[in-house]
C-alpha cells in the first residue's frame, strides 16, 4: 500500500514495518506510528459494527412488520426533535418512508462496513442513524450523555475517519480505479 494524497483527512500507510496515522487540521500536522496490531483492531471493529448493523436491518424484516411509529410518538418532550418525531409519526406517508429507510439503511451500512466498501459514507450514514436514535431517546438527564447510541455514532466516524475500508477492504481497490483518479472527491465517500 502506497501513500495516498488526501489533504486535511487522515490515513493508515504501510511504510517500511510500521504504520503511520497522520492528519493535518488547519496549520497543525499530526503523525505517530500505530503497530500493526491496530490496523487488525480498526478492522475487527469495522466487522463488528457491519455485523451489528447488518443483524439489526435484518432483524427488522424478519418476524412482525417493523414500525417506528410508536417509537417517534412517544419521544420525551424534553428532547430537541421531540415536535419534529411527532409530525413524523403523524403522517401515514413519512411512516411508511421511515419504516422502510431505516431497515434498507440499516442493511446497506452493514454489508458496506462488512466489505470495506464505501466506508466513509457508511460510517456517516451509520452515525446519523445513530444520532437520531440518541436524540429520539434523550430525557433530559446528565446521564444521557454517555447513552450507547452516542457511543456507537463516535465509532462511526472514527471508522470514517481513519479510513477503516483500506484495511482488509474493498475501499483500497475501488481507490485505484481511473474513475477515483479523474474525480478525486470520491475520496470522501471511499475508505
Amino acid at each position: 500500500m502506497g501513500y495516498k494524497r488526501l489533504g486535511v483527512q487522515s490515513l493508515l500507510v504501510m511504510a517500511t514495518n510500521k504504520n503511520i496515522l497522520t492528519g493535518e487540521v488547519g496549520s497543525s500536522e499530526i503523525t505517530t506510528d500505530v503497530h500493526s496490531s491496530s490496523v487488525l483492531f480498526i478492522v475487527s471493529v469495522r466487522i463488528l459494527m457491519g455485523g451489528m448493523m447488518l443483524f439489526a436491518g435484518l432483524g427488522k424484516f424478519m418476524g412482525e412488520p417493523f414500525d417506528a411509529t410508536g417509537y417517534l410518538a412517544n419521544v420525551d418532550a424534553v428532547s430537541p426533535v421531540s415536535g419534529l418525531y411527532g409530525v413524523m409519526a403523524s403522517s401515514g406517508v413519512l411512516m411508511e418512508i421511515v419504516n422502510v429507510l431505516i431497515p434498507v439503511t440499516q442493511v446497506l451500512i452493514g454489508l458496506a462496513l462488512l466489505a470495506g466498501a464505501f466506508v466513509r459514507l457508511a460510517a456517516l450514514g451509520g452515525a446519523l442513524q445513530m444520532i437520531a436514535f440518541y436524540l429520539g431517546g434523550f430525557s433530559g438527564e446528565w446521564l444521557a450523555l454517555f447513552d450507547s447510541t452516542l457511543i456507537y455514532a463516535a465509532v462511526f466516524l472514527l471508522l470514517g475517519a481513519v479510513a477503516a475500508g483500506r484495511a482488509i477492504g474493498v475501499d483500497s481497490y475501488l481507490e485505484d480505479l481511473s474513475i477515483v483518479e479523474r474525480y478525486p472527491r470520491l475520496e470522501y465517500i471511499l475508505g
